[in-house]
């Protein structure tokens, strides 16, 4: 199980003209805590940035699963709605959750989670996409 926060970045980058300028950008780490999630978003963004930078903000980004592509360039929020057997009264129950995927576009974001959800035995219906302004996510990997 993820535990996602949306950490967003501070930083001042040269654009194509050569002028400096700042930009503000969210990421998605993967942490325990908010501590760790600020711990964790300044390591992985240490190398590519070269000047300084601050954490502006930390949420939490409740998410129930992330489908991960790495030819996707995009990530959208999808809420997708579950039919989900009730088992106290015997009849069927939806309820929707949010789930992250990573693509090129609305049509593969589409592919991405119906091939996702291809192993579950939960009926399913997409109801919204959403592209998101994530610039990047960062799963948990133990180091070996």
């Amino acid at each position: 199980m993820h535990n996602w926060f949306e950490c967003k970045i501070s930083y001042e980058r040269v654009n194509e003209d050569g002028f400096q300028k700042k930009v503000a950008e969210p990421y998605l780490v993967d942490a325990l805590s908010f501590t760790e999630a600020e711990a964790r978003i300044i390591e992985e963004m240490r190398p590519y940035i070269s000047s300084e930078f601050m954490v502006l903000d930390i949420k939490r980004a409740r998410y129930y699963e992330t489908f991960l592509n790495e030819t996707g360039d995009k990530y959208y929020k999808v809420k997708v709605m579950l039919t989900l057997p009730d088992e106290k009264t015997g009849t069927e129950k939806r309820s929707s959750v949010q789930i992250l995927a990573q693509a090129t576009s609305v049509l593969d974001a589409i592919g991405v989670i119906d091939n996702g959800m291809k192993g579950t035995l939960v009926d399913y219906e997409i109801a919204a996409i959403t592209e998101t302004p994530l610039m990047n996510v960062f799963p948990y990997h133990p180091k070996t």
